[in-house]
């Protein structure tokens, strides 16, 4: 299967901090209404079948669900998975989560969705491009894909590893490996190659001082990328 063991192990063992804003998954909570933003500015999520890829916890998909979506996600990591089941009860949220994986699910819902949301995931699997192909499969056509990484830079891996992880502890040690940090050409080249042409892309910005995040116009660290199907 496309998916590192010890990655999953890794987001199992914080699973029940998911939620805590002041946590070691903190950071996710401080970047994710800069991502959703960027989402929003080219769909209405209101009444739309959204499919999250790698929701863990289920930041995304509560916030989409919150603005009217009827959302799906899946992942790998059973205790996120758990997670973010009883966080949506607790929120009244109708949200779908199911432990599957991407590829195995887009077989079985072929042409489903409206847009597609895999965000900061495509970093922490042995093969990205196969998860670009499985979105793009369980896209209607023309949906939206959204998806957001790491740049495969000198400046990413100090700011986002050396300084992120071990510096600043704002994230878990080992959290991210630089050689599986992704090129935005490189992103690119697996969507053009599954039929998603690409719309619109943005870098996002992290200031640590005040723990927020912006959309940006460098790349060179975090950045998004809007596909749609052609």
């Amino acid at each position: 299967m496309n998916h590192d063991s010890q990655t999953l192990e890794h987001f199992n063992a914080q699973a029940h901090q998911w939620w805590d804003e002041a946590g070691p998954l903190a950071t996710l909570h401080h970047i994710n209404p800069a991502r959703i933003q960027f989402v929003t500015r080219h769909i209405d999520p209101d009444g739309l079948r959204i499919l999250d890829i790698g929701c863990g916890g289920g930041l995304v998909a509560e916030a989409l669900a919150q603005q009217g979506a009827q959302v799906t996600g899946i992942d790998l990591a059973e205790e996120a998975i758990t997670t973010a089941r009883l966080h949506a009860l607790a929120q009244n949220l109708s949200i779908d989560y199911q432990v599957m994986a991407a590829e195995d699910f887009a077989a079985q819902h072929e042409q489903t969705f409206d847009a597609i949301t895999c965000l900061d995931m495509l970093e922490h699997v042995p093969d990205p491009a196969r998860i670009v192909q499985a979105a793009a499969q369980a896209l209607k056509p023309g949906g939206w894909a959204f998806f957001s990484t790491l740049n495969r830079t000198f400046k990413a891996r100090w700011l986002a590893i050396t300084a992120a992880e071990h510096l600043l502890r704002l994230v878990p040690p080992g959290t991210h490996k630089f050689d599986q940090f992704i090129k935005p050409h490189e992103l690119d080249h697996w969507a053009r190659a599954a039929n998603l042409s690409l719309r619109d892309e943005s870098g996002l910005c992290y200031n640590p001082l005040t723990r927020s995040a912006r959309l940006c116009d460098d790349l060179s660290i975090n950045y998004l990328m809007a596909f749609q199907k052609i």
